[in-house]
């Protein structure tokens, strides 16, 4: 794929690193974080960090601290932040107003069985929302709202989204057959991820975003959310998801990709560092590196072509 970012776009890039604080780094999250700064330095650009704090009950400061140890330690700096979307519900909750003022949003009272029994299948990692409290009468929703507190759905148009990843290449999803009306407040009152995310990277000038390949399926929805919300859209690069085996992504199970177990195996931030880029295929043979000796190497022109699956990357 051509680099269409001309000299005056260059200047204003701005990406992000996103972790959420439920626990250690492995090296996933690391390769994704990475990647992100590789990129968007190429480009001359900043980073900011955003701390996605969202999950009340699994978040703790404590994870969200030693994060950013971690990142210092590996070079891995920010430019702004730290942010956090814990406090923010007036921000988000004024967004969710906006979309309810258009008559986008509406409540869903399903169940997850209901929602596994009727649920289409979707070529990414979700199903397809097959609207059953879409046409709900004002009637039907009092009564059932009695029985269960709903989660707010929006409505998506039969339109197809498109996108140039500088990754995965083209992509495109029609947001009505291949996503459905999708949760932008869960039952619980906590505003989901994808109007959260959406929300936050618009206020903090977020324009290139560089995250796993397992979120592609979920850009055409938060595209659609930036229009809604009269925001712009992003570029966008989806890297391969480094995995233990076929199909299954690295976890904390897996104790070898554990950033204390790596910084015993490869004796210091520069060896975790240089083991991940020789993995990925950033280098072609192992040996301790930085970020900053790995950005005078990289071609952000050549993302295409430089994973041969561009799903998938075997931790080993």
């Amino acid at each position: 794929m051509v680099d269409r970012l001309d000299t005056s776009e260059r200047a204003r890039v701005v990406g992000r690193f996103a972790p959420s604080p439920t626990g250690r780094m492995h090296a996933g999250n690391i390769f994704a974080a990475l990647m992100s700064w590789l990129v968007v330095k190429s480009y001359g650009g900043h980073i900011v960090l955003r701390i996605e704090d969202l999950d009340v009950e699994r978040s703790r400061s404590s994870y969200a601290d030693q994060i950013m140890r971690d990142f210092e330690a590996l070079g891995l700096g920010w430019d702004e932040g730290p942010y956090y979307q814990q406090g923010r519900n007036d921000v988000y909750g004024d967004a969710f107003e906006r979309l309810s003022a258009l008559h986008l949003t509406y409540p869903c009272f399903c169940t997850r069985a209901d929602l596994k029994a009727a649920s289409a299948p979707h070529r990414g990692e979700k199903a397809v929302y097959p609207g059953l409290c879409r046409g709900l009468t004002e009637a039907e929703q009092a009564q059932r709202a009695k029985e269960r507190r709903p989660a707010w759905r929006l409505r998506v148009p039969d339109v197809v989204y498109g996108l140039e990843d500088l990754v995965q290449g083209h992509y495109e999803q029609n947001l009505s057959t291949e996503c459905g009306d999708f949760v932008v407040r869960r039952s619980d009152g906590l505003f989901a991820y994808q109007l959260a995310s959406v929300v936050d990277d618009a206020e903090q000038g977020v324009n290139m975003i560089v995250r796993g390949v397992d979120l592609l399926c979920s850009t055409p929805q938060q595209e659609y959310l930036q229009d809604a919300l009269g925001l712009g859209h992003c570029r966008y690069a989806h890297v391969p998801l480094l995995v233990g085996e076929k199909d299954r992504r690295l976890s904390k199970r897996d104790k070898d990709a554990s950033l204390d177990m790596m910084l015993q195996s490869y004796g210091s931030p520069a060896g975790v560092i240089g083991r991940i880029a020789y993995v990925a295929g950033l280098r072609e043979s192992f040996e301790p590196t930085t970020p900053e000796e790995l950005l005078a190497e990289f071609d952000v022109g050549t993302l295409e072509r430089m994973f041969p699956d561009n799903v998938q990357v075997l931790w080993r």
